[in-house]
């Protein structure tokens, strides 16, 4: 049973952002301001950087957005922060990206409000990539919004009380994808998509579709989507294969998806970490199955099984054992498929976010006003 749902014309709330790039927190964030003015809200953003791929459209919106990286000090943009939310208060500060917690956690602290943090990934991997601040950045903020429950149990065992954390879960705009009517014949896509980094893994998705294609009587395609600093290594890579052309396709940066998933059968994940996966959830919303190994929060909305096929500690002959069911039955890869866009448009469809984004309002709302009482007995 749903929670009544907050006055959202009532909410005064203004987010941080690190960056509007073309990443899956900047979607989220897209999804989340989009939300917020349909339900009536005024949010405001602050971006430490400019003229990124979102910025355009999320001033679309409605949502005015106010550059507060001219400094490339942390002290210094810290303070730039405070003043502007000195001269435009908000009830709430919310933090978009990990390492933008603690400008959130000053700006509350300075202005006698209320902020909310962030948790994009697997908690272990932020605290780890932020050496000097990454504990400080996990444990200061009162509340903190994580996008799976894996980062929050994973939070906990850091010493982070379990009352501070709230599960706000991932979204897909799930009209905008359909499920395409997919081929039966010999040929099969697999596809890597995302951001071609380290954490990736891209290389072992390299070496699944070479082996693939060596054990099978399938014509096995590797199919790979983004952009990143290691595109040149692993395009170095695939050619040291002494794959036949074609075998592996590097596609680059695209903004539309549609066309990929429904020219693609199988969506393979190969992370070292992860936090609930957008790719995951457009390509489920687009009736594709998903061989994943088990990362991060992809165990929370891929059923083993039933909408695609989980590894334990990415263990690369189970990865090709379930390839391989996958590849020989056209049957089982549309029944997986028709089984993942029915949950996600029960558990991910973009109308669930406003009932998400009240359920992570409301106790901090609350927070407000007894601090508020607590200032003026």
């Amino acid at each position: 049973m749903y929670k009544q749902m907050i006055n959202f014309e009532e909410l005064n709330i203004c987010f941080i952002a690190g960056t509007l790039g073309q990443g899956g927190a900047e979607r989220q964030l897209f999804y989340l301001l989009k939300a917020l003015r349909e339900c009536g809200a005024e949010p405001r953003l602050l971006s430490l950087t400019t003229g990124d791929y979102w910025e355009e459209q999320i001033r679309a919106l409605g949502v005015p957005i106010t550059w507060v990286g001219q400094q490339k000090g942390r002290l210094q943009r810290t303070w730039q922060i405070i003043n502007e939310l000195y001269r435009n208060p908000a009830d709430i500060i919310q933090s978009q990206h990990f390492y933008t917690n603690l400008y959130a956690v000053a700006a509350a602290r300075a202005t006698g409000k209320f902020e909310i943090g962030a948790l994009r990934s697997d908690t272990f991997s932020e605290v780890q990539s932020h050496a000097l601040i990454g504990k400080l950045s996990l444990k200061a903020p009162r509340r903190m919004a994580a996008n799976s429950r894996a980062a929050i149990r994973n939070a906990i065992g850091l010493g982070v009380p379990a009352d501070k954390l709230f599960l706000l879960p991932n979204v897909v705009d799930d009209k905008s994808f359909h499920v395409a009517t997919r081929r039966d014949g010999q040929r099969i896509t697999l596809l890597a998509a995302g951001r071609l980094s380290a954490e990736k893994r891209v290389d072992r998705f390299l070496s699944l579709v070479a082996r693939l294609r060596a054990q099978t009587g399938h014509h096995i395609r590797g199919l790979i989507v983004g952009d990143g600093p290691l595109r040149e290594k692993l395009q170095q890579q695939a050619a040291e294969m002494n794959l036949p052309p074609g075998a592996i396709e590097f596609r680059g940066r695209i903004d539309q998806m549609n066309l990929i998933y429904a020219e693609s059968d199988i969506l393979v994940m190969t992370s070292e970490f992860e936090g609930t996966p957008n790719v995951i959830l457009e390509a489920m919303a687009a009736g594709l199955p998903t061989v994943s190994n088990k990362v991060g929060g992809v165990p929370e909305v891929i059923e083993h099984g039933q909408t695609g096929f989980l590894a334990e500690d990415y263990d690369e002959n189970q990865m090709i054992e379930l390839l391989q069911q996958l590849i020989a039955s056209a049957e089982m890869r549309k029944n997986f498929g028709q089984s993942a866009r029915c949950y996600i448009e029960a558990n991910h469809a973009q109308d669930r976010l406003p009932q998400f984004l009240s359920n992570l309002y409301q106790p901090t709302l609350a927070s407000l006003v007894h601090q508020t009482e607590s200032y003026h007995p």
